[in-house]
């Protein structure tokens, strides 16, 4: 059992934050939007679903935030063999010394890179949802406790669906929030073209910025964050609205209402603030609520979506004008 480390002053945790950003964006040009939220998921202890076409970094910004984090990193690539043993290693047999080993699994890493996470049977995605949500794994009736900081990172491919496997709604739960990246701007991506002319190959090595024991230092520093009632209440009126929203099938449940909360405490930290602003929620709603919301079939063919309900119950739904304390 690892033991609770100290927060730190938010100033610290703040410039902290921006080094690791600055550090990522060395390799991910242009994404700093996007990359905020990855980086407030993880300082919140949460794991991010990266939705996106292909070749627009999701498999690089996993790879650069463990490294700025000084974390080990594994990446397992999802296909439709894979077996939840392959994840979560296995009992082998040791011949010279006549005992079953356990043999670790990828799981056993600082941060894994779930790469395609949709593209292996609902059996093998299943493996994931204990080591999320309990941050351990149970082979053969024994449980094995994952290393702490764990986080996963996973990324889907919104087109190319023959063969894929959806998400059900209980993993994608499990995520604390879904980011896209988007297509680069045209100078953002002659600035890609030139970074790589200029260092003369492909592979970039970022700078380490903390270590595992920094990061818990960091998710500590979020949970002595200050909420004001109004904001809980706001969080809680948010999620509400999407349950009631007369295009959804099923809104968010309470665990969105947290995972506001728990986003907007690290969003603040990032910020440099010991309390959150309803500015915080609005920064972090469409990634943390966005997949947590099932349109009603019949609009499965239109532009609605998750993100565009949240967009509606953010401008309807009224923000707390003052805060105590803020």
């Amino acid at each position: 059992m690892t033991e609770q480390s100290a927060p730190l002053t938010i100033a610290v945790a703040a410039e902290t934050a921006g080094r690791v950003l600055a550090e990522v964006q060395r390799a991910v040009v242009g994404k700093q939007a996007s990359l905020t939220l990855v980086l407030t998921a993880v300082l919140a202890k949460g794991h991010v679903l990266i939705e996106d076409f292909p070749g627009l970094g999701k498999t690089l910004a996993a790879r650069s935030f463990a490294q700025a984090l000084g974390l080990d990193f594994a990446r397992a690539q999802f296909t439709p063999d894979l077996l939840p043993s392959d994840l979560t290693g296995s009992f082998l047999y040791d011949q010279r010394r006549a005992e079953f080993e356990f043999r670790k699994g990828p799981l056993f890493t600082g941060l894994l890179l779930a790469d395609e996470i949709n593209r292996t049977p609902p059996k093998t995605q299943s493996a994931l949802l204990e080591a999320m949500q309990e941050r351990q794994v149970t082979v053969e009736g024994e449980t094995f406790a994952l290393p702490d900081p764990f986080h996963v990172l996973a990324t889907a491919n919104p087109i190319e669906y023959e063969g894929t496997y959806p998400l059900p709604e209980a993993q994608l739960d499990r995520f604390l929030m879904r980011v896209a990246f988007g297509y680069p701007t045209a100078e953002e991506e002659y600035d890609v073209i030139a970074r790589r002319v200029e260092r003369r190959r492909e592979e970039i090595t970022l700078d380490q910025v903390t270590d595992g024991e920094g990061l818990r230092a960091l998710q500590a520093t979020v949970e002595t964050v200050r909420v004001d009632p109004s904001i809980g209440r706001y969080c809680v009126e948010l999620v509400a609205a999407t349950r009631d929203h007369r295009e959804v099938l099923t809104g968010s449940s309470p665990r969105g209402s947290l995972g506001l909360v728990l986003a907007a405490r690290a969003f603040a930290v990032v910020r440099g603030r010991d309390y959150v602003i309803p500015e915080d929620v609005k920064a972090v709603a469409r990634a943390v609520l966005g997949h947590r919301i099932t349109i009603k079939p019949e609009l499965w063919m239109t532009e609605t979506s998750g993100l565009s309900v949240v967009d509606d119950v953010l401008g309807r739904v009224a923000s707390p004008t003052a805060l105590e304390g803020g």
